[in-house]
């Protein structure tokens, strides 16, 4: 199968010499069973790599099955990949094959594989290595010829430094690497994507009239830098399509929809249109940024304090006030890291008599004041109050989806299993 005809089945869009790259490099392996790991950024299309692998090999007469390891609750995922025996769990009612099993002489295709658990990635290597697996309950050791096609986002190397992702499996799944370039460096084929997104709205809604650009459109869109790729360029010209009465597109309506050249990735974000009648809606999004920087203000604040009572030397010269450099709200409004629930210090400063305490000295300072708190209690406080913030993010991105765990864990940028986790950890009923 040759390059046209790959791009015309698959409808791929582009002209790209790194796009070419990664697609030759798939038809080139396709007849071949090597292990395939794809690289790239969220929403660049890496999905369709491993269907070509398929189609082209000698598989494609076999069943061929994608999974999402990060839609994939951590306790059952070894389930659903190596299968269970009856009564091997609570709930397991009867014996489950489990994907390598159902996809015995065909390809399987590992989404977000970096998002597998350490114990699961130890059966993975296994699979790989020896083409034997395990049952959950059962130590009967079961036989798979399946071609494995795994893709992620995440940066391996890190994640290994990390101690989250198994070394010799990272190079046991990159036998055949294939990086997909991020839309911001196929140069004009932003445009081109646009286009076809327009036509094919246009066609699937009977628009009589698709979206044209300007050339100074056409600009816009080549030099934004596409935080989200080609998914996010799909939602904003299928957006557009319907929602804009000027077929003619310049820049400004552009903008109208987030779309503004030499925008801040980690600020980036397309907005959707509301028509007239609820433009009295609270703009959420402008909400979640909010309420990041609050928590990262807030965050900054507290490691100050902290840093204050751990280095009380450092403090006895007078200084001037510091101004904290401009902080950004970052694209993820939920909290990675915990943030500490004590500080484990001395509250009396070490070179001040024991009177002179932090608690005593704002007594002489405010003798008045009756409910004198110390720095713990203000840290812990303020602790509860991210949690607070934490899952009231949570508990309107699941309203806005109605429940849709997906979706919510999309928009909140975090995996469905770490939303599933919180979930469970605060609580939130559907």
């Amino acid at each position: 199968m040759d390059m046209n005809n790959v791009k015309m089945r698959y409808g791929i869009v582009g002209q790209d010499e790194q796009l070419y790259k990664a697609l030759d490099t798939a038809i080139q392996i396709a007849p071949t069973d090597l292990t395939v790991l794809i690289q790239g950024e969220s929403g660049v299309g890496k999905e369709v790599i491993p269907r070509i692998i398929h189609d082209c090999s000698k598989r494609r007469n076999k069943r061929y099955i994608a999974i999402n390891c990060g839609s994939i609750p951590e306790g059952t995922i070894d389930s659903e990949l190596f299968g269970h025996e009856k009564g091997s769990f609570t709930g397991a009612i009867g014996e489950r094959e489990g994907y390598f099993g159902a996809a015995n002489g065909g390809t399987l295709f590992l989404d977000e594989v970096g998002e597998l658990p350490m114990s699961t990635q130890a059966r993975l290597l296994r699979v790989l290595e020896t083409g034997e697996y395990i049952r959950v309950g059962s130590s009967e050791p079961r036989v798979t010829d399946v071609r494995i096609v795994a893709a992620t986002n995440v940066n391996i190397p890190n994640a290994i430094r990390e101690g989250k992702f198994r070394e010799d499996l990272y190079y046991r799944l990159c036998t055949i690497n294939i990086k997909m370039p991020a839309l911001r460096d196929r140069g004009r084929d932003s445009v081109l994507l646009f286009k076809k997104f327009t036509l094919d709205t246009a066609e699937k809604y009977n628009i009589p009239t698709p979206l044209r650009l300007t050339p100074e459109a056409e600009e816009v869109i080549t030099s934004y830098k596409w935080p989200g790729n080609v998914r996010q360029l799909k939602n904003v010209a299928e957006q557009m399509s319907i929602l804009c009465t000027d077929r003619m597109v310049t820049p400004q309506i552009l903008a109208e929809y987030g779309v503004v050249p030499n925008m801040d990735e980690s600020t980036a974000v397309a907005c959707t249109k509301q028509p007239s009648a609820h433009t009295s809606h609270r703009d959420y999004e402008n909400e979640i940024k909010m309420l990041a920087s609050a928590v990262l203000e807030l965050r900054h604040e507290v490691n100050e304090l902290k840093s204050m009572l751990q280095h009380p030397s450092e403090q006895e010269e007078p200084q001037t006030a510091l101004v904290p450099a401009p902080i950004h709200a970052s694209a993820l409004p939920i909290i990675t890291q915990p943030m500490p629930s004590e500080l484990d210090v001395d509250m009396t400063h070490p070179h001040l008599p024991q009177s002179h305490s932090v608690k005593s000295l704002h007594a002489e300072i405010h003798p008045e004041e009756d409910d004198i708190q110390t720095a713990e209690e203000i840290v812990e406080h303020e602790s509860l109050n991210l949690i607070e913030m934490e899952k009231r993010l949570i508990m309107k991105a699941l309203q806005r989806h109605h429940f849709r765990r997906k979706n919510a864990a999309d928009e909140l940028g975090i995996s469905e299993r770490t939303l599933y986790r919180k979930i469970k950890d605060y609580g939130i009923e559907d």
